[in-house]
């Protein structure tokens, strides 16, 4: 017999106190949900959007330190030409003519210099005829030194042999005792007399060799202020030193022009160099003998840096760079010019382009990792126009930011959008 149901009843809670226990859990699982999102998610005192930002990566290579200027074809055999004298000057050439070495390229006309020129030409004429004279009269006067030799040598052998025929003449006491000794008497004075003869020969033969010297001296000393004159004259007819063009043209058509006065330019078409204009900062690592990439009309070569001005002007120093002949095509004097001074090439080193957070010293980056960049220390080494050596606080593969750092505000840590 059944007695009743009790022991098959299950007691079930009210409806409200079980919705009031989801609620509960449900809230409970929401709070960890955001404390744990909370402590795992990033924190910054800077956020940036990532697009607006510049990054690089660190790589391994070869580093070229460079500097990028500019600059301008120049002949580097342009001589200038002066006149040589006051005068009227002819030209011969216009501006832009073609001229070969040797080519007479203007005349001056110099009234003075030739009459200079004609008056010492006449004072060499009459040195000249008084040097003949002088030799006609050394030719007589040494013709009478002879004839006053050769007599005094006469009456030498003449009184000779008187002292020999009175000496046998008083043996056979044939003359007196005075007409031996006036025999003897007469013998010295001869001897005397031909001894001051032969004197005065030899010195009258070195005063008339001394004087016709002198005179053959002057007459040589106007001979060459002749040719000098003729050599100025010479001049006049100025020629050109170079094979070129004619470049500026200084002076107008039959101008009275001074002494020295410039006249015009000349320009040697078959040697060019490229003078560039290098920032004063880059001053002190110039060299000579570096290496320089040129650029111009399309073409590149290569050449060397051969001179630097020692003075700066606006900031900017001035070097000078020469390349091979006929290694470029089609140049032209003031073309412009594109360079690159190739200063030190560094191989293997850690690397990144260049930006401009080396605005902020160069000892600080930002090194991207996720969505947060951080600050880190670093230490650059060589720097080029392109890129920059890292020698400390970074490693390969590293990314960073080469944007300006004003932002960031110092902050250790960016917040990346």
């Amino acid at each position: 017999m059944i007695q009743d149901t009790s022991k098959q009843d299950v007691v079930v809670a009210p409806r409200a106190n079980k919705k009031k226990w989801l609620f509960s859990t449900a809230a409970v699982i929401a709070v960890g949900v955001f404390g744990y999102l909370s402590l795992s998610a990033p924190t910054a005192d800077v956020s940036l959007a990532k697009d607006s930002l510049k990054v690089h990566t660190v790589s391994k290579g070869d580093l070229v330190r460079d500097i990028i200027t500019t600059g301008k074809i120049i002949a580097a055999n342009a001589p200038q030409v002066y006149s040589p004298e006051q005068g009227y000057v002819f030209l011969n050439v216009v501006p832009g003519d073609f001229i070969e070495a040797g080519d007479t390229i203007a005349i001056v006309d110099s009234p003075e210099l030739q009459s200079t020129l004609k008056q010492e030409q006449l004072v060499l004429a009459s040195l000249q005829s008084d040097l003949a004279r002088q030799e006609l009269d050394v030719r007589r006067q040494t013709l009478l030194l002879n004839k006053q030799a050769d007599l005094a040598k006469v009456e030498l052998d003449a009184a000779i042999r008187e002292d020999k025929r009175a000496a046998l003449s008083i043996e056979d006491h044939l003359i007196s005792q005075i007409d031996y000794e006036k025999a003897q008497d007469d013998l010295a004075r001869a001897k005397v007399t031909h001894k001051h003869a032969m004197g005065e020969i030899e010195l009258a033969a070195d005063t008339l060799a001394f004087e016709l010297k002198t005179s053959e001296e002057k007459v040589a000393r106007q001979a060459l202020i002749v040719e000098e004159l003729e050599r100025q004259l010479a001049n006049l007819r100025i020629k050109a030193s170079v094979s070129g063009i004619v470049g500026n043209v200084l002076i107008q058509p039959n101008a009275l022009v001074a002494k020295n006065e410039l006249l015009m330019t000349l320009v040697d078409l078959t040697a060019y160099e490229a003078q560039l204009s290098v920032a004063e900062s880059y001053a002190g690592e110039l060299g000579i003998g570096m290496d320089v990439e040129l650029t111009m009309g399309g073409q590149s070569v290569l050449g060397k840096l051969v001179s630097i001005s020692p003075e700066v002007v606006e900031r900017q120093v001035t070097a000078r760079v020469r390349f091979p002949e006929n290694s470029v095509q089609s140049i032209r004097q003031n073309q412009q010019v594109s360079a690159r001074i190739l200063l030190e090439n560094k191989t293997n080193v850690l690397k990144v382009n260049r930006g401009t957070f080396l605005q902020a010293g160069g000892n600080t980056a930002y090194v991207v990792r996720g969505d947060l960049a951080q600050r880190v220390p670093i230490q650059i080494g060589a720097t080029s126009m392109r890129e920059v050596e890292i020698l400390q606080g970074l490693k390969e593969g590293d990314q960073i930011i080469t944007s300006n750092y004003d932002k960031f505000k110092q902050a250790p840590s960016v917040l990346l959008r």
